[in-house]
């Protein structure tokens, strides 16, 4: 019986067009979820839509349309993005939706039986940009409160409130003991340091006289859930009459890992007697051009227009290669075409024309057999076991950049050793000697195409299965039997030719 991997990406907020960061956030995962179902996983693939809150009603009403028209229409918006981006994502989930609904309440019910929720009157300050509640330790280094909360203002108000604190305990300890629970690591490190201070209780409710818009509590229907409370159930109201949880990872952007993901979500299950998610995977912020991405520049919603004028898996490429898991990136449309020209259609491009151009000249379409076993060959392989181990391990830590920087190490060098053998001047030789290593630089090149082309599935589904064609082989769906260096190429039938990646000059000038 195949193992089980669950994941799931953040649901993106039903306020506003889908940006770069949330295309980025939807394809790491879809490559970490095509990679798993390559390994022979059972896998579910979880994304969505948060389609509650203030600043949902607040648009709704500049509208003048009810909210759940508002979200419906922008629930179509980002379903288009995922079809463009070819996510492969199995479910998708609405927090309108009554199958998730029923789950926070319930959720919401067991903590009040258990006294875990009271009733509260506080004075807080309140961020209406980011719908919470926040404390001076919020506040920056000046004493001022960050650009991300907006306008705050102080607010005196009665609400529900989840005892949060008394799980801080338990909480510093899971963490210490799962060391893998937040990946990459210095994430982990930076929560701990959060933990530091005291835990506040969190408050679970908005009035309905201040907010209609949103889930009821089961047990005083004059109030409505905190959004965040709402959201992050997603994750278990998805798959909780499917029996997969825990998650095996929540893909996330470092904005929203503490206190939301690293503290209130753990906590809320602890106190439920549920599993936390295995673990975290917090990736960085995108900028464009170096400056700031954001919806007011306007210049985070045009990156996406890339996808279609290059490509999607070119697109996918770039996001993939260019960020590592973690770390911020910056986004540049001269930097996507130079990676565009060198390494996909200068480097993986024209190593595929070559092939098909020497083996159609030369052999009738079919590819020979190898025949001569130099040390150059002998080299190859042995780089093709480094990479295929570099790669693997890589994809193991979520590491989807340092594997395609291996990768393209092995293709480089396949274009190295292209050039050293020199086909066209070995075709033209009556040595028998130099027929044979024609035959085995032809196979060799093959024959490593077509390993590149099972690796690299995952990152750039269409034109690997574009590739496999091309080379006369079947898609595999898996990885097993299908990694180690053979000789299956051999006496394929190839295309006459395949432009993989068209020239930049062309595509630009498409329409």
């Amino acid at each position: 019986m195949s193992r089980s991997f669950y994941i799931t990406t953040a649901i993106d907020y039903a306020n506003g067009a889908p940006h770069l960061g949330h295309a980025y956030e939807k394809v790491l995962s879809d490559v970490i979820a095509r990679h798993h179902r390559m390994l022979g996983e059972k896998v579910h693939f979880l994304t969505g839509l948060d389609e509650h809150g203030q600043k949902v009603q607040q648009t709704a009403q500049k509208l003048k349309v009810e909210p759940q028209q508002f979200v419906d229409g922008i629930a179509v918006i980002f379903q288009e993005m995922l079809k463009n981006l070819q996510i492969s994502n199995d479910d998708y989930i609405r927090t309108t939706q009554p199958r998730h609904q029923k789950v926070v309440q319930d959720f919401l019910q067991k903590l009040y039986d258990q006294g875990l929720i009271y009733l509260g009157k506080k004075t807080d300050w309140y961020s209406t940009r980011q719908e919470q509640f926040l404390t001076d330790k919020d506040r920056d280094e000046n004493g001022n409160w960050p650009e991300i909360y907006g306008e705050v203002t102080q607010t005196t108000e009665e609400n529900y409130y989840f005892k949060l604190s008394q799980f801080q305990p338990w909480l510093i300890e899971h963490i210490q003991s799962h060391p893998d629970f937040i990946n990459p690591s210095f994430r982990r490190k930076q929560v701990l340091e959060f933990l530091k201070e005291p835990l506040n209780d969190l408050c679970i409710s908005r009035p309905k006289s201040r907010l209609t818009w949103g889930i009821e509590l089961p047990f005083d229907r004059q109030f409505v859930t905190y959004v965040w409370f709402d959201a992050l159930t997603n994750y278990y109201s998805a798959v909780v009459e499917k029996g997969l949880w825990p998650a095996d990872i929540h893909v996330i952007g470092k904005d929203i890992l503490s206190p939301p993901h690293a503290v209130y979500w753990p906590c809320m299950l602890k106190a439920l007697g549920i599993e936390p998610p295995k673990q975290l995977l917090v990736h960085g912020w995108w900028t464009i051009n170096s400056q700031k991405a954001s919806k007011s520049a306007g210049n985070a919603a045009d990156t996406l227009a890339l996808a279609k004028l290059y490509g999607t898996d070119a697109f996918r490429y770039y996001l993939s290669r260019e960020m590592v898991v973690g770390q911020d990136a910056d986004f540049s449309e001269k930097v996507f075409a130079d990676k565009y020209k060198a390494d996909l259609s200068h480097n993986l491009g024209n190593l595929v024309n070559r092939l098909l151009t020497m083996v159609g000249r030369h052999y009738q379409g079919t590819v020979p057999a190898p025949a001569a076993d130099e040390e150059s060959e002998k080299s190859l392989r042995q780089l093709w076991m480094q990479t295929e181990k570099k790669y693997l391990a890589s994809f193991a830590e979520c590491q989807i950049s340092h594997a395609l920087e291996a990768l393209w190490v092995f293709i480089s060098a396949m274009n190295a050793y292209i050039e050293n053998r020199a086909p066209w001047k070995l075709a033209k030789s009556t040595d028998p000697l130099d027929k044979a290593r024609l035959d085995s630089c032809l196979a060799l090149v093959a024959e490593g195409l077509r390993l590149v082309s099972i690796v690299l599935t995952p990152v750039l589904p269409e034109t690997c299965a574009k590739l496999q064609s091309t080379l006369g082989l079947d898609s595999p769906r898996l990885y097993e039997g299908q990694l180690s260096w053979s000789q299956r190429c051999t006496g394929l039938k190839v295309a006459e030719k395949c432009i993989l990646f068209p020239p930049i000059e062309t595509v630009a000038e498409s329409p």
